[in-house]
């Protein structure tokens, strides 16, 4: 994500947040109904979603979970992203990328920035905010229930040369950034909740998310049809694994390999008709695919687990 518009030439202040929402508990309300939180900001006395610049060593969706905690007091897991919005600033130009987010704990207590905090139907929260973006984030939160089933589909990391390596290419390893990318891919993947871990029977795709397997503490589970030669000889097995995977509990972490995931991503969403906003397959990328009753209603990409180079 650049930080400079090619068209204005106006330096880009990358940012992001998220519509923060939870289950209503009213049952004169309609119990159960979704909740979004909306924040008051004393110093310019508007209503808006929370959000907030990105910090050094950050990327978008790490920002989003850590700006929504220090001005709410929630956590939350990320889910489908809703795209990006931009507006003037003195610095430039701001550029906010939004995902939904579902609270998982936390309670707010005003602070010098954020005063107050109100949980609203989306309805009402549309009536309540101020800023024409923050509503048109809002209406792409309501075109699909929010408690979407999230799957992260993961190419490893960089892994040196395929022809320089002189031993058997099941068990080439990382090399240094690829190491790094697989670092920085455990805060970019704990934002989106990832709890279980899938990886195809290749050395650099375990290493790929071995970090993240020690930061839960749970085992990587090896998957001999994720790799690039079972797709080639039984695509249809592949596929119907990864959908297998897809329904289990939790949030799964499927790491494989270049030649897989393109047509698999192309082929699930031709199944549901979801049109991807990209084609890209960088190493170390990762696939979002949110899914509601089985059937997948976006696929995002995060080309780098790295933040952007100022």
């Amino acid at each position: 994500m650049s930080n400079n518009n090619a068209t204005t030439g106006k330096k880009v202040v990358p940012a992001a947040g998220a519509v923060l929402w939870r289950r209503g508990s009213d049952l004169t309300a309609g119990g159960g109904a979704v909740e979004v939180a909306l924040i008051h900001r004393p110093r310019y006395d508007d209503w808006s979603l929370p959000k907030g610049k990105v910090d050094p060593g950050e990327t978008e969706p790490v920002t989003a979970v850590r700006e929504v905690h220090e001005e709410t007091g929630y956590t939350a897991v990320l889910g489908r992203r809703l795209g990006s919005v931009s507006y003037d600033i003195p610095q430039g130009q701001k550029r906010v990328w939004y995902w939904v987010a579902q609270a998982t704990g936390g309670d707010f207590a005003p602070n010098a920035e954020v005063d107050k905090l109100i949980w609203l139907p989306a309805e009402a929260a549309m009536d309540q905010l101020q800023y024409p973006y923050d509503r048109k984030v809002l209406r792409r939160f309501m075109k699909y229930p929010p408690d979407t089933k999230t799957v992260l589909i993961v190419r490893h990391a960089t892994a040196g040369s395929r022809s320089r390596y002189k031993g058997d290419d099941r068990a080439r390893p990382l090399d240094k950034h690829g190491r790094a990318q697989a670092e920085s891919l455990v805060g970019q993947l704990l934002a989106f909740g990832a709890s279980t871990l899938y990886a195809a029977d290749r050395v650099r795709c375990h290493q790929t998310i071995e970090p993240l397997a020690q930061e839960l503490a749970v085992d990587i589970h090896n998957e001999p049809t994720l790799t690039e030669e079972a797709y080639a000889s039984d695509h249809k097995a592949t596929r119907n694994r990864v959908v297998e995977i897809a329904t289990r509990a939790g949030i799964p972490v499927i790491c494989t390999q270049g030649k897989v995931i393109p047509d698999l991503i192309a082929w699930w969403c031709e199944r549901d008709n979801v049109r991807p906003e990209t084609t890209g397959n960088r190493k170390g990328s990762t696939w979002v695919m949110s899914l509601v009753d089985g059937r997948l209603v976006a696929a995002d990409h995060i080309c780098s687990p790295l933040p952007t180079k100022k």
